[in-house]
């Protein structure tokens, strides 16, 4: 009897056992380890892996910026239709300008050699549809950061070549001294641009009746004004002094004094791909540091032996930073000894000696009371 009972005891333990081995495989299973669909870290502590530029390709089955740059051999750089000091092609056809000098920094760090570059000249409509389709590898065409540009695009601003504002230029013989006198006035502009969007909050918060002139190219806006077809014309304050250069009478217009806009301007590239992003933002930053650092396109190798820790590290003497971007560490040794420091940039392209003549102001380095500074090299 006693045997019959435990045979039954035995039977019940095995029966469950038995379930609960069973049940499990029947169950669902989560697609993805605990946490991994909300970005956290899996219950076995292994973290995800950070996006990168290869993992990027590989999931939208591209190559990545970088490798395409390498296999063509030069960086395709879109600029704008012709605006001196930023991106204005010159007697012999050479694009010169501040914006182009970025894209000549890019080619220095990834190729060694800042001439191979390709440039797109483009509209203001243009722009943004050229980096998103895969038509220019970087864009530096004086084009304004704002939240709505960074976030809704698919595209990255990384950093600012130029801190800039919205102004007017209006003729001499109006009489018009100021913003807030232009009522009723035909303002000529590009469409396209934050310029329209800050001409109709200004003016309607000033409560001034106006007409907006819009067209696609620069050349066209200036060539209305010109023409008589517009009252004032306004973009971003540098654009005006470049603009004007273009009028039949240059001293017969003056620019007013007012700005009614903040206008960072600075390049931009597609998102998704974080080290061509990388590359870029570090190439602009080389550029700001060198000059901080006093290293200038002449005496840039006569600091190869510097004991300055800093500038050991900058120019690659020092660590392998260059690795951290996928580049030769002397990338920075490239930028500066071919495209030079970016207050050389600025006085060549824009500043006093040009026929533009622009203070430096808030482009001037952060030690000098500008805005201009670029994170340590370490």
């Amino acid at each position: 009897m006693r045997y019959r009972h435990l045979s039954l005891i035995i039977g019940l333990i095995l029966g469950i056992m038995a379930t609960l081995i069973v049940i499990p495989m029947f169950e669902p299973q989560d697609q993805f380890p605990m946490g991994a669909t909300t970005g956290t870290l899996p219950s076995a502590g292994v973290p995800l892996p950070k996006p990168t530029a290869s993992n990027y390709a590989v999931a939208t089955n591209q190559k990545s910026t970088l490798q395409v740059v390498l296999e063509k051999g030069y960086v395709q750089c879109g600029v704008s239709q012709g605006l001196p000091g930023f991106s204005n092609p010159d007697d012999r056809g050479d694009w010169r300008g501040i914006d182009v000098d970025v894209c000549r920094a890019v080619a220095a760090a990834v190729l060694g050699d800042a001439r191979r570059v390709k440039f797109t000249a483009l509209s203001a409509k243009e722009r943004f549809t050229a980096l998103q389709s895969g038509e220019i590898d970087i864009l530096s065409r004086n084009t304004t950061w704002t939240l709505t540009r960074d976030t809704s695009l698919g595209l990255d601003f990384i950093g600012v070549t130029y801190y800039d504002g919205q102004g007017f230029l209006v003729r001499k013989e109006s009489g018009i001294k100021s913003v807030y006198e232009l009522k009723g006035a035909a303002v000529c502009t590009n469409t396209g641009t934050t310029t329209e969007l800050n001409v109709a909050d200004f003016f309607r918060t000033n409560n001034i009746p106006y007409q907006i002139v819009a067209f696609e190219k620069s050349d066209e806006v200036i060539a209305a004004y010109d023409a008589g077809r517009c009252d004032a014309y306004t973009t971003d304050a540098s654009g005006l002094y470049a603009e004007r250069l273009k009028l039949t009478n240059i001293d017969e217009h003056i620019v007013l004094p007012e700005l009614i806009s903040k206008e960072p301007l600075g390049p931009v590239v597609r998102q998704g791909d974080d080290q061509w992003a990388d590359i870029a933002r570090w190439s602009l930053n080389a550029l700001i540091g060198a000059e901080e650092l006093g290293l200038t396109q002449k005496n840039v190798r006569s600091f190869l032996k510097s004991e300055n820790p800093e500038v050991r590290r900058f120019l690659g003497v020092e660590s392998s930073f260059g690795e951290s971007l996928g580049l030769q560490n002397d990338w920075a040794l490239n930028i500066v000894s071919q495209v030079g420091n970016y207050g050389e940039s600025f006085e060549r392209n824009l500043g006093k000696e040009t026929r533009l003549g622009i203070e430096r102001g808030l482009n001037a380095q952060w030690n000098e009371g500008g805005l201009m500074y670029a994170p340590p090299v370490r």
